[in-house]
């Protein structure tokens, strides 16, 4: 696994119960994680007043509640800044495990000294 190291506004903060508690720049955000099997202890404090909460509905989708976020917001990973917007599916617009991949590939675009067209794959998020 390659881990990205460079972030200073996302932040894993604990996981438990199938959710995820995440700093995203100044804000506090639980969202539902299938991949988190484990039941944990829930002692990082943060669980207790984060900013908002997305729960998943029974009928699909879901909803932020105890939402105290803008509708946007920017967060910046190195010399690359990103649009924060949660959707109504639980996502922000962006996923923070795709760092160690800008960190791969920035340096090759700058390198190639001309313009690079580049194939988004997971094309709904800009941030792939």
């Amino acid at each position: 696994m390659i881990a990205a190291t460079g972030w200073r506004d996302y932040e894993l903060l604990d996981c438990s119960d199938g959710e995820r508690l995440e700093r995203w720049g100044k804000y506090i955000l639980v969202r539902p994680d299938p991949q988190v099997i484990w039941n944990g202890r829930r002692v990082h404090p943060l669980w207790r007043s984060p900013d908002a909460v997305y729960t998943r509905s029974k009928s699909g989708g879901g909803s932020w509640s105890a939402n105290k976020l803008p509708s946007e917001w920017r967060i910046t990973y190195g010399e690359l800044t990103f649009m924060v917007k949660p959707m109504g599916f639980k996502h922000t617009g962006l996923f923070p495990e795709q760092a160690a991949n800008w960190d791969r590939f920035v340096p090759i675009i700058k390198s190639a000294g001309r313009p690079v067209r580049v194939l988004n794959l997971s094309a709904y998020t800009g941030g792939a």
